[in-house]
């Protein structure tokens, strides 16, 4: 009980404005060592498949020591004595470090370097606890989810009305056009998910027809508000689009790592915080994408500049339309940065109990003018990332909504099937009344 009241001390003190002291922990430490070698690994969102494999091996790693969670993969079997004598953070470095030189061997002296100064920086030379991580990953590692090899042809979509095909980017000033491009990893959607049966456990319903209410409202407003010269978006609704340009796997794990140093104190309750956000983010991802091919739902820009011949009187087409933003090199449904936006903020919710939370998200975009959002909802900041895909003009307002509601329901299945808690514990991993 005493931990308990702990525990929600500090989340009502989050929700008072105050500021929990500080705290080092050697997960936040590595999430963002792995996010780093991610970015550079497997950039753009594959790069999750990777971070949710780390995110396993640091959480089985501390549960060889702790023994309060289901493991995902690794049990490891190790005496008291051999427990008492392990340090989580050791396990934890030494976890990370071998699954991501397995995964990324061309960054292994970079990581081995990294590796070494850390555990003589935190005096875990030679501690028994190097061991246990580097047993977990190696049962972990064969978990990877690799690349085809060879790799499909390139995915082009289709020239039909409603088909997505390869967008126009415009660069420079005044903008000039660019080559288009395939669709970035088209595999990914077969990927087998790290929780999910089948990667169409949670594929989305289909997006709504051409002719439809819905489509032409939702048509208009990304006309209208994300457009690249749009005189209806003001100077904050811009700053917002802007704010959320970055990577969302990416932005995510970075308001991870500031909600765990400024809620969480035991090493154990972030591994599993991580894990969980991870695991349902990754296949959150893979639903995604597995929806994105299947539905091959066409881009605004493409849907605005070929307006005139989709067969829906209310809907204007302009073929000088451009968005705010180039837009990315994949289909429009659903939203990749909404489903990963939907799956993190529901693990977030189930893990902490509740919606209202007080946190911080910080952005890395350049464009961005606001960097850092204080946000008191989970809900709240879910809200501003499907406002903000429409006012950068790469999103129907109907392919957010469906992305957000399929990470959500990714998140309730991980959450309540995997990592749960042993006999005599609640799903927070502290002690039940």
């Amino acid at each position: 009980m005493k931990r308990i009241k702990s525990f929600f001390g500090m989340v009502l003190l989050g929700l008072l404005g105050g500021v929990a002291p500080a705290h080092a922990d050697a997960v936040v430490d590595w999430n963002e060592i792995t996010v780093q070698a991610a970015t550079v690994g497997r950039p753009g969102p594959i790069g999750i498949v990777d971070i949710a494999l780390v995110q396993v091996a640091v959480h089985d790693a501390v549960q060889v020591l702790d023994r309060k969670f289901e493991p995902y993969h690794a049990e490891i079997d190790a005496t008291s004595a051999e427990r008492a004598k392990s340090r989580r953070s050791a396990a934890i470095a030494a976890a990370a470090h071998d699954v991501l030189v397995g995964i990324y061997p061309a960054q292994a002296a970079t990581l081995d370097a990294t590796y070494f100064t850390y555990l003589a920086d935190k005096g875990l030379i030679g501690d028994p606890g190097i061991l246990v991580g580097q047993q977990v990953a190696a049962r972990i590692l064969p978990l990877r989810r690799v690349n085809p090899n060879p790799l499909p042809p390139p995915f082009v979509g289709g020239t039909g009305i409603g088909t997505w095909r390869p967008t126009p980017s415009f660069l420079g000033n005044p903008p000039t056009p660019a080559p288009f491009s395939p669709m970035a990893t088209p595999w990914m959607g077969s990927f087998d998910p790290y929780t999910l049966t089948s990667p169409t456990r949670f594929r989305a319903p289909p997006p709504p027809a051409l002719n439809s209410d819905r489509y032409t409202r939702d048509y208009n407003e990304v006309r209208e508000l994300g457009s690249l010269v749009s005189a209806k978006r003001t100077a904050e609704q811009t700053d917002l689009a802007y704010f959320y340009v970055e990577t969302a796997p990416v932005l995510w794990n970075r308001a991870l790592r500031g909600i765990a140093t400024r809620y969480l104190r035991n090493s154990g309750d972030s591994a599993r915080l991580f894990a969980l956000a991870n695991l349902a983010t990754a296949d959150s991802l893979i639903s995604s994408w597995e929806s994105k091919t299947f539905y091959t739902f066409w881009r605004p820009v493409t849907a605005i500049q070929d307006g005139g011949a989709d067969g829906n009187p209310a809907t204007v087409g302009d073929p000088a339309w451009q968005p705010l933003i180039n837009t990315p090199n994949y289909p429009d449904y659903t939203s990749g940065a909404n489903v990963v936006t939907g799956a993190m903020t529901r693990t977030l919710e189930l893990f902490f109990g509740t919606d209202k939370v007080v946190f911080d998200v910080t952005s890395a975009a350049p464009q961005a003018v606001q960097k850092v959002r204080r946000y008191y909802r989970f809900s709240d900041a879910a809200r501003d990332v499907v406002d903000a895909r429409i006012l950068l003009g790469i999103h129907f307002r109907f392919a957010d909504l469906a992305a957000r509601a399929q990470g959500r329901s990714v998140a309730d299945w991980t959450f309540n099937h995997f990592l749960l808690p042993l006999e005599g514990r609640d799903h927070r991993g502290h002690d039940q009344w």
